[in-house]
């Protein structure tokens, strides 16, 4: 098993509404035990699937107040990156001063900035505070994908210590893993690339499915490193079609993993416009996709 300060299944959590569209603090404390108690080891905050672009800065602190204090000793990153630099600077200092154990930092999206840009970008952030930063290349959101080269160089500086790699591309994070040193961690980014990338030196995922299914990615990765490949191919393949329905290509994160806690029975509320519910067809393909693994 990978040594990784944050361990090895993190949840990017979802962030629970109230039925005005308020952030619901109560049920976000409910939701950090629920997901401790059941794989996580970890948490991130107000991510992409914790709707933080229509989260106002006031909303995000709370929220990583809350969170950390019902964590307890489990990591809780907090998600402080931005397209402008001096307001992920900022942000990331009130993050730090709440206590957060740790940041993750998002690719500047819509302004495509050059691998310079991004590497002066992050450096910035990361030097403007102590706590470790985690990089977060998502180029299917942001348009923009940092490179292995970029993501080698960043990792110089003393407090970025890993990446979150969702590019879905397996000759970069072969690449990323090769040009720096084994402290440095790879998490997934996807959870149907968790499997394929361990073998790559991954040390595990942020996660969306284990919202729903945290215990059984957990028991993936464990097979995985115990040399039980039958076992971990079995479960990555029962998941897979899970994956899939909460991510399909009519809808978008988080609309169909609010729906799975809903079908589970612990409801976080509707999502903020320009996000939209999930239909009726989705949810059947959701809910069937859940019934086969086992998950209702």
């Amino acid at each position: 098993m990978p040594n990784s300060r944050f361990g090895t299944l993190i949840t990017a959590m979802v962030t629970p509404f109230t039925s005005t569209e308020a952030v619901d603090y109560a049920r976000a404390e409910a939701l950090t035990n629920r997901l401790l108690e059941n794989g996580s080891d970890g948490l991130v905050v107000s991510g992409t699937t914790g709707e933080s672009p229509t989260l106002t800065p006031s909303e995000k602190l709370e929220l990583f107040r809350v969170v950390k204090a019902a964590a307890g000793a489990a990591p809780v990153i907090a998600n402080t990156g931005d397209n402008e630099t001096a307001f992920s600077v900022e942000l990331s200092k009130q993050a730090e001063q709440i206590g957060m154990d740790a940041l993750l930092l998002v690719v500047p999206y819509y302004n495509k900035p050059s691998q310079e840009g991004l590497y002066r970008h992050f450096k910035t952030i990361a030097e403007a505070v102590k706590i470790p930063c985690l990089l977060y290349n998502v180029p299917g959101r942001t348009s923009k994908n940092v490179n292995a080269e970029t993501i080698a160089r960043l990792s110089e500086i003393p407090n970025i210590v890993g990446v979150k790699e969702a590019g879905g591309d397996m000759i970069q994070v072969a690449k990323t893993r090769a040009a720096t040193v084994d402290e440095f961690s790879i998490y997934s980014g996807n959870d149907a690339d968790t499997l394929p990338m361990l073998p790559m030196g991954c040390c595990g995922v942020i996660s969306v499915i284990s919202h729903i299914a945290g215990t059984q990615m957990k028991r993936m990765m464990e097979a995985f490193w115990q040399g039980d490949m039958e076992t971990a191919c079995r479960i990555h393949l029962q998941l897979l079609p899970v994956v899939e329905a909460l991510f399909p290509p009519t809808s978008s994160n988080p609309a169909p993993v609010k729906t799975a806690l809903r079908l589970q029975g612990f409801d976080c509320g509707g999502l903020r416009l320009p996000l939209v519910e999930t239909d009726e067809k989705e949810e059947q393909v959701l809910k069937s996709a859940m019934e086969g693994a086992g998950l209702l």
